[in-house]
């Protein structure tokens, strides 16, 4: 039975990123962009990683960023992951020593394979609607008919999820893996837990 992996992105306090942890959640993301209002500095991560519990991946969002800040960034914060959504190529997202996943538009779904194909050493794919250049947390959904299939690296639905969504998302799709960030908010980079709740329940629910 396949289970679908989620990420809950933007956290920016400690006691979601344990509540995410404590109701199910296989990674957090961490943001440090900062066009983003869920942007975190690297003492705010330090201490959400610090009492993150284990086996819960976390990953740290970027997008155009110069290398000088991210290398910083990781050689100050205890980061699993990276995860890429600008204009960045293979290389350069290669370069930090860190395993990453690259966010492609699902707008370029018809040359989706091919895109990438650009990116031989990304883990797998953000699926989103956003062109590069925007980071996520719209909270807009896209076509799901258009979701890429049968590609070789795990592919990860995000774009406009939320608790009242997720099950038929998953169920048009059948992703690896769902991001959100918006979906399950009070307020931009406060995280609802209740909302949460329903969200990790349906995804499970969608088996």
């Amino acid at each position: 039975m396949k289970r679908i992996r989620v990420k809950i992105c933007g956290i920016t306090r400690v006691e979601d990123a344990i509540f995410c942890a404590n109701t199910g959640a296989d990674a957090i993301g961490l943001v440090f962009c900062e066009p983003s209002p869920r942007c975190i500095s690297v003492t705010q991560a330090q201490e959400i990683i610090n009492k993150t519990p284990p086996f819960v991946t976390t990953v740290a969002l970027f997008m155009d960023d110069e290398p000088t800040f991210i290398s910083e960034v990781i050689n100050s914060v205890n980061i699993d992951l990276l995860q890429f959504h600008g204009e960045e190529d293979n290389s350069f997202c290669n370069q930090f020593g860190k395993p990453f996943i690259k966010a492609l538009s699902v707008t370029a779904s018809d040359d989706f394979a091919k895109i990438s194909d650009h990116f031989p050493n990304s883990r797998g794919f953000i699926v989103d609607s956003n062109e590069p250049g925007q980071i996520g947390g719209t909270g807009k959904t896209f076509d799901w008919s258009k979701f890429p299939q049968n590609n070789e690296k795990p592919l990860i639905l995000a774009g406009g999820l939320n608790p009242e969504n997720i099950r038929q998302a998953i169920i048009a799709t059948t992703p690896y893996g769902v991001d959100v960030s918006s979906g399950v908010e009070s307020a931009k980079g406060i995280k609802d837990h209740q909302k949460i709740v329903k969200f990790i329940r349906g995804t499970n629910e969608s088996k």
